[in-house]
């Protein structure tokens, strides 16, 4: 098979480099197109060497990519409902020589039985649409709808999935608007995901907080570690020396696992 970036591009799509070169991504150039919330989520998630990890709408499967360099060890399925970014991810994880570490499936998440079993993954990962589907104008672009919209599965939907999967005591992790940070937590507890580690998110000091990074524990006990809020931008502009210290970390693991 040709993974050259050649023979994999398709027409209306881009092949752009992460983190200095690190991986190659393919993406639409003017459909939905991966932001800053998935670089953010795969810094926050900690796995452990041979564990099995879902990424529930994987879309580019920009989140499996990241975790695959920077977690030696562990196996990673991405799941989308469709088809034309599981195509395209799928092309993306052979651009990168990922293809024995990762598997992309085309699947709804509201009916997640019938694509893995129950109790089958160590770990969840999901950046989930966020606006509902009543709320704001719709994208007349269908994957930018499907993906910033609850059309086809919400915040529900995705936590119930990852219940679904999880073994006992294993971990699921989302980035999710801070506005909703309460039906966030609601929800999981409601899942029997019991929030352990939480994480605000601002633009930049002095404002309100943009996301919530949160880790759950399936059966896990009442006990939750708040950490210091995350800033993204300096005052006078650019990013702030935590965000370049993200963005190295990522980075240097890439690099570690291809060269």
């Amino acid at each position: 098979m040709d993974t050259s970036p050649q023979a994999l591009q398709k027409e209306g799509e881009s092949l752009d480099e992460l983190l200095d070169g690190g991986l190659k991504i393919l993406q639409k150039t003017s459909g939905y197109r991966f932001s800053i919330d998935a670089l953010l989520l795969a810094h926050f998630c900690r796995l452990r060497q041979g564990e099995r990890v879902l990424d529930l709408g994987t879309g580019s499967a920009v989140i499996p990519l990241l975790l695959a360099r920077r977690w030696e060890g562990v196996q990673l399925i991405g799941i989308d409902v469709q088809e034309k970014f599981v195509d395209m991810a799928r092309r993306s994880i052979d651009l990168n020589g990922l293809s024995e570490r990762i598997e992309i499936r085309l699947g709804d998440v509201r009916h997640i039985e019938a694509h893995f079993e129950a109790r089958s993954f160590d770990a969840v990962v999901f950046n989930p649409p966020y606006r509902r589907s009543g709320s704001g104008r719709i994208n007349r672009d269908d994957q930018k709808a499907l993906a910033r919209h609850e059309i086809k599965g919400t915040l529900a939907d995705f936590l119930a999935a990852a219940a679904y999967v999880l073994k006992e005591g294993c971990r699921c992790y989302v980035i999710y608007p801070a506005s909703r940070a309460v039906e966030l937590l609601f929800r999981m507890r409601r899942d029997r995901l019991e929030p352990k580690r939480l994480r605000m998110v601002h633009s930049r000091a002095g404002s309100e907080g943009q996301f919530v990074l949160a880790e759950g524990i399936r059966e896990g006990g009442e006990e939750l570690a708040v950490l210091a809020p995350l800033f993204i931008y300096e005052e006078g502009g650019g990013y702030t020396a935590e965000m370049e210290g993200l963005f190295k970390d990522l980075s240097a693991s890439l690099r570690t696992a291809s060269g």
